[in-house]
């Protein structure tokens, strides 16, 4: 397991390269919660998400061999585009591999950046392209198995503990496990009475499913929220979320898109539903930690367009 001196050391690397992104009270959220909420705004990360920490932080630690031989990177969306982009400016052949249910705004996004983007036509089938790739020679940038990538998505903890106020609780989103497991470091080391609980979709429960069972396992995957939807979590954030991380909290799909429209309408920000899920799951918390509760929300992307939200939304209410 990562500590808080790799964490730091992830922030000195990565430092000037990404955004030391705002941490602000919301009123309207406060409102809609009735307490006090701060959140930290992930989604005005350079590339939209906070995908970019690790993403830098994993090509700067590379060799020059590893770089010249170029990398690759499965993802649902943001994490691609976090890799096309920082490749792009370090001068690194990229290829990503995303399923077609990802965002076509990542797509775009990632091939503008100058990456071979390969798509398969499910998640699964995107992390067995990505392993037959890395057998051919490309390095493999791992948007959760990798301890680089823990402590640089952990920099997001890091600054959320030095930046807010005071705090009894903190909500992240899990799609592997890399962001949480960081965070979850960072509190744990810098405000050790703080609760931090992750946040899952059903039909994307990967880190649910391996705390039941003790280990990781597959899922089947379902839900509409592709940024959130891993295979399978890894060794290393089962560790970390298992050890570190209050509960995980699975919100229905349709719950997270009304997240995503209750963050528009009372926070005024435009949100992904990996973002939105956090709403419904900080009122589940509410419940069981009681009305003293100041809660902390980690806004970790808003790469969608209105088409893909009025897809989703289509989406999870036919299932």
């Amino acid at each position: 397991m990562i500590d808080l001196s790799d964490v730091e050391a992830a922030a000195r690397l990565i430092e000037g390269r990404v955004v030391r992104t705002p941490t602000v009270p919301s009123p309207g959220l406060s409102e809609l919660l009735g307490v006090p909420v701060t959140a930290k705004l992930e989604l005005l990360q350079r590339t939209g998400a906070f995908k970019a920490r690790g993403a830098a932080a994993k090509l700067l630690s590379l060799t020059p061999a590893e770089r010249a031989a170029g990398v690759v990177a499965v993802s649902g969306g943001n994490h691609g585009i976090a890799v096309a982009v920082m490749a792009g400016l370090l001068d690194v052949k990229a290829t990503v591999v995303m399923p077609r249910s990802a965002p076509a705004r990542a797509v775009e996004i990632a091939e503008a950046a100058g990456a071979l983007v390969r798509l398969t036509d499910t998640m699964d089938g995107a992390f067995a392209l990505m392993d037959r790739l890395r057998a051919e020679g490309l390095s493999l940038v791992h948007p959760f198995d990798d301890p680089v990538v823990v402590a640089a998505q952990g920099t997001v903890g890091l600054e959320f503990a030095e930046d807010a106020g005071e705090l009894t609780d903190v909500l992240v989103s899990i799609g592997g496990g890399a962001l949480i497991s960081g965070v979850a470091v960072a509190f744990t080391a810098l405000r050790p009475g703080v609760r931090v609980w992750g946040v899952e979709t059903a039909g994307a429960q990967a880190m649910s499913a391996a705390l039941a069972a003790g280990h990781p396992v597959p899922v089947e995957l379902s839900s509409v929220v592709s940024t959130l939807s891993a295979p399978a979590v890894s060794q290393l954030t089962y560790d970390h979320v298992s050890a570190l991380v209050e509960d995980v909290l699975v919100v229905s799909d349709g719950e997270a898109m009304q997240g995503v429209l209750d963050l528009a309408h009372h926070a005024k920000l435009w949100t992904e539903p990996a973002a939105g899920c956090l709403l419904p799951a900080a009122r589940r918390v509410l419940e069981r930690v009681g009305p003293d509760a100041r809660l902390g929300l980690v806004v970790c992307g808003g790469n969608a367009t209105v088409q893909d939200v009025v897809r989703w939304n289509e989406r999870s209410i036919q299932s």
